[in-house]
């Protein structure tokens, strides 16, 4: 079963002094690109998390966000009291009888009024950010594989249209041969010179041959048969199929030089119509 490489994931969790978020999203890309945006306390893990994360998605452009709000009481800043008040002692030595509210005010503003004391990572919250992560990533798993879901009906759409298609222009192909033999044998009519029939017969094979699409519609139809096993398999095999269709692209397109023939060279267009909506949306296969 396929999955998009599309996806987004979000998980929270509340204890009593904060909340815990983890979002996840995704975009297609040829490898992992991955975005993290992590509290500064983690960022030790960071290497830890990108291959846990890199393994689990295999590939997108990813970007994860950790975010985590704590309440009033466990902040990190703290009021430097003493600082604030050296501050309000200066402003009023400078300014006697000043109203000690506007002085405070003035003073919160000073540098170094608040001091920021650097966070440790604790464990125990990082086993619980884990499970975070853990659930954010199969939330994501499953929007992937939901969208995935919806690009397998699309594409088994398409390679039943290409199928129709080519058959229908097989079916152009006795009459096909036959306009050729007409046109070749009125051109030398028309020439007005003796010609031997075997030798005629014998150069007309070798010119039909040239015409014909056999092993192109054997060798389309096989690819058309592998991209939907493709699509069953349980692996990754969004870069299989896209080499899938680059050959289903080449027996179209030699289809057409050798169609000859105006209606089987619109069902050459509509199968490289729909050979290309395919193309679009294999990029977004994981």
């Amino acid at each position: 079963m396929i999955q998009s490489m599309t996806g987004f994931g979000k998980a929270t969790l509340q204890l009593p002094n904060k909340k815990i978020t983890v979002e996840v999203k995704s975009l297609n890309s040829k490898g992992v690109d991955l975005n993290l945006r992590l509290p500064s306390q983690y960022r030790e893990v960071e290497l830890t998390l990108r291959n846990q994360i890199g393994q689990r998605l295999e590939r997108g452009k990813i970007d994860f966000s950790l975010y985590i709000e704590t309440s009033a009481e466990d902040t990190s800043a703290k009021i430097n009291a003493n600082i604030i008040k050296g501050y309000i002692n200066q402003m009023k030595a400078i300014l006697p009888g000043a109203d000690e509210t506007e002085l405070m005010k003035m003073a919160v503003r000073m540098p170094d009024a608040l001091k920021a004391e650097r966070e440790e990572m604790d464990q125990d919250d990082w086993q619980l950010i884990q499970t975070v992560i853990e659930d954010a990533l199969i939330n994501m798993i499953q929007y992937r594989i939901d969208e995935g879901k919806s690009l397998e009906k699309e594409f088994r759409l398409r390679i039943d249209n290409i199928l129709n298609f080519m058959n229908d222009a097989v079916s152009f192909d006795k009459e096909r041969i036959e306009t050729v033999k007409t046109r070749l044998k009125t051109a030398l009519d028309e020439l007005k010179i003796n010609v031997d029939e075997n030798r005629f017969e014998q150069e007309l094979i070798f010119y039909l041959e040239k015409y014909d699409i056999t092993e192109e519609k054997v060798r389309l139809q096989n690819h058309l048969n592998y991209f939907i096993q493709t699509l069953e398999g349980n692996e990754a095999n969004g870069r299989k199929l896209g080499f899938i269709t680059q050959e289903m692209g080449r027996e179209i397109n030699t289809m057409g030089s050798k169609s000859n023939h105006s209606e089987m060279q619109k069902l050459v267009v509509m199968m490289k119509d729909e050979l290309e909506k395919i193309k679009e949306q294999v990029l977004n296969v994981l």
